[in-house]
């Protein structure tokens, strides 16, 4: 009787771990940043996609340390309102989002690339010109 036992439970932990290791895989419906594991999408970016911070472009991640230290600012249009008219980000009221250049290699006047932040701690990079964004995730 022993011996008929023993491997419906072997059957049976083996279904269990594999349910377990399935389920702790998931990354939960969101989007999971380009290259990385273990990062998880905060609730401000949901559905978005995302950029880990140490795969964004130096420029980016320089404008990010400048924007951490509060300046000084090359350009005299950055942590100005970005207004989002696109709709790409959230809907939010008018002043929570600023904007700061991100140069570009080989550009004359300030290129397309920029971080936008929100009063709630969102980062988002765009290199686009406001056609499309990523979470940044730091």
């Amino acid at each position: 009787m022993l011996t008929r036992f023993v491997p419906r439970a072997l059957a049976a932990l083996l279904v269990c771990c594999a349910v377990l290791v399935a389920g702790c895989s998931s990354d939960g419906g969101g989007k999971r940043a380009e290259g990385t594991a273990s990062v998880s999408t905060p609730v401000w970016a949901d559905g978005m996609a995302t950029v880990p911070v140490d795969r964004l472009p130096a420029e980016a991640r320089r404008t990010l340390r400048l924007i951490d230290d509060g300046g000084p600012f090359p350009y005299a249009k950055d942590g100005s309102v970005f207004g989002n008219f696109e709709g790409e980000l959230p809907q939010q009221r008018r002043g929570h989002y600023l904007e700061y250049t991100v140069p570009t290699p080989g550009e004359r006047d300030r290129g397309a690339r920029r971080i936008v932040t929100g009063r709630g701690g969102e980062t988002y990079y765009t290199d686009d010109h406001y056609a499309s964004f990523k979470a940044v995730l730091r």
